[in-house]
């Protein structure tokens, strides 16, 4: 008997295989960065420039293959220190001081309890590394230690995102039906991460909101913890070592790069200091924890966002003081448009009485929740997410019309930036074709953000029926006000 429509599952992402692709595909693409924007001979490597010309040898010299071959990619070494890392974020979530909130209501009725103390747990990480910087300069062996073993530490994080999206999967079968709980059992599965299909559900993730109990250090909420600490931690660690790298390499520090990372920073500091904004989050309240989150959090996010500061520290750039001030105008304004839109629904969510939220119109639907259609939400229906993709702008402007070529140590190039041990940079011919890789993220960001929205289109409208039909006519745009 043929499925009916009913019986057949709805899978976003493209299905199971969409789901594989992107599951395999997306570490690829950060080993493919990696090996052809390099330190070793230029961002492209220059065979990358003459594809009909290409020799695979040639090529492998050029982008700094491991000599051992794919045995070269990872080392126990950095894996050990790897795991080490997360360690010590999860013994700095327990021993530091923390605020205790509840998340949102779940569907069985309940609501979890989280500790909050990501912003006290990265400050205490940063300030030992400032002070190792102070004592030790560029060469602190931490800034030192992550740029020799860059390829080994991404290989590590993405087996550790692979080990924990499996170990969450197989755990999920242990979650109760709903009359089989005992009282006080609030783990449930996710509602779009049970499909029947082993790499989707493994992909989505099945449960939602997972949560371990380890030996001294109690009940962690794995994708809380995941989502806040240890990715968004490593964003702002990898960030240092490449200034600490272009100081190696030049001799000196660019405001380019440095305003790359305190801005990078600020926004991850920004996000923990708001922690409990996450709790009214799609990522906590809606999606399961699977290899998406595990991956973009662990993997995606401190190894594809630091793109930009690891072009850098070979290629420097100087900015100057109007390049500073047009760039941070534009950062300012995403922020702006980013912080007081999520500041608004936070407390209309929490508190539809805050006076500063109390006169906002809204739609009361039979659901029996309050829609805005004032304020900043009258503007577009994700108008945060436009603030948040204004705000990835600035993250690749400073990097200008990138591409450089590297010489070899004498060559005399006109214009060429030169390093301490002789060898010179070049834009050359590969000037404009580095922007593949440090502009990437603009277009994977609003890709992600438009894919976002649809998804909360489709669920918004199944949870309010006509009454979402109705606040679309009221707020007509989506994310970017008078054009999507």
């Amino acid at each position: 008997m043929a499925p009916t429509k009913q019986q057949t599952p709805h899978y976003e992402f493209g299905g199971p295989l969409g789901a594989a692709a992107i599951s395999f595909g997306l570490p690829t693409l950060l080993f493919v960065f990696n090996f052809a924007c390099n330190d070793v001979t230029g961002c492209p490597a220059p065979s990358l420039l003459h594809p009909k010309s290409l020799d695979l040898e040639t090529l492998k010299h050029e982008v700094g293959w491991p000599e051992n071959g794919l045995q070269g990619f990872l080392s126990w070494n950095a894996t050990g220190w790897t795991l080490a890392y997360y360690l010590l974020s999860a013994v700095l979530y327990r021993v530091l001081p923390g605020t205790e909130m509840e998340g949102v209501e779940l569907a069985n009725g309940g609501r979890l309890k989280y500790k909050l103390n990501s912003f006290a747990s990265t400050m205490f990480t940063l300030a030992i590394c400032a002070a190792g910087t102070f004592a030790q300069g560029a060469d602190f062996p931490v800034w030192t230690f992550i740029a020799d073993n860059y390829l080994q530490l991404l290989t590590a994080n993405v087996l550790f995102a692979y080990f924990l999206a499996t170990f969450v999967y197989v755990r999920s079968f242990s979650v109760k039906p709903p009359g089989g709980r005992k009282p006080g059992d609030l783990r449930e599965l996710a509602a779009g991460g049970h499909k029947g299909n082993i790499i989707y559900d493994w992909y989505i993730g099945r449960e939602l909101n997972p949560r371990v109990t380890l030996p001294l250090l109690g009940e962690i909420d794995v994708k809380e913890f995941m989502e806040i600490r240890p990715g968004l931690l490593g964003w702002i660690l990898l960030n240092c070592t490449f200034i600490a790298k272009q100081y190696r390499l030049y001799g000196f520090v660019t405001d380019s790069i440095v305003f790359v990372s305190v801005i990078q920073a600020f926004y991850v500091l920004d996000g923990q200091f708001m922690e409990p904004a996450l709790l009214t989050t799609m990522d906590i309240v809606t999606d399961g924890f699977g290899l998406m989150l595990a991956f973009g959090d662990l993997v995606w996010v401190p190894f594809l966002y630091s793109t930009q500061t690891r072009y850098l520290a070979v290629h420097p750039q100087s900015l100057g003081p109007v390049g500073l001030a047009s760039i941070g105008c534009v950062l300012a304004a995403g922020f702006t448009i980013f912080r007081l839109s999520n500041s608004q629904k936070n407390t209309f969510r929490t508190d539809p009485n805050d006076p500063r939220v109390k006169h906002l119109k809204y739609i009361q639907t039979k659901a029996g929740t309050r829609l805005m259609v004032d304020g900043w939400w009258g503007i577009a229906r994700h108008i945060n997410y436009f603030g948040d993709w204004l705000q990835s702008w600035p993250y690749s402007l400073p990097t200008g019309i990138a591409g450089y070529t590297i010489l070899t140590a004498g060559t005399g190039a006109e214009g060429s930036l030169k390093m301490l041990d002789g060898r010179e940079v070049v834009s050359g011919e590969a000037r404009g074709w580095g922007m593949i890789f440090t502009y990437f993220y603009i277009v994977y960001f609003a890709v992600l953000l438009i894919h976002r929205d649809g998804r909360d289109d489709e669920k918004c409208a199944k949870k309010y029926g006509d009454d979402w039909e109705k606040y679309k006519k009221i707020v007509r745009w989506k994310i970017v006000p008078y054009i999507y």
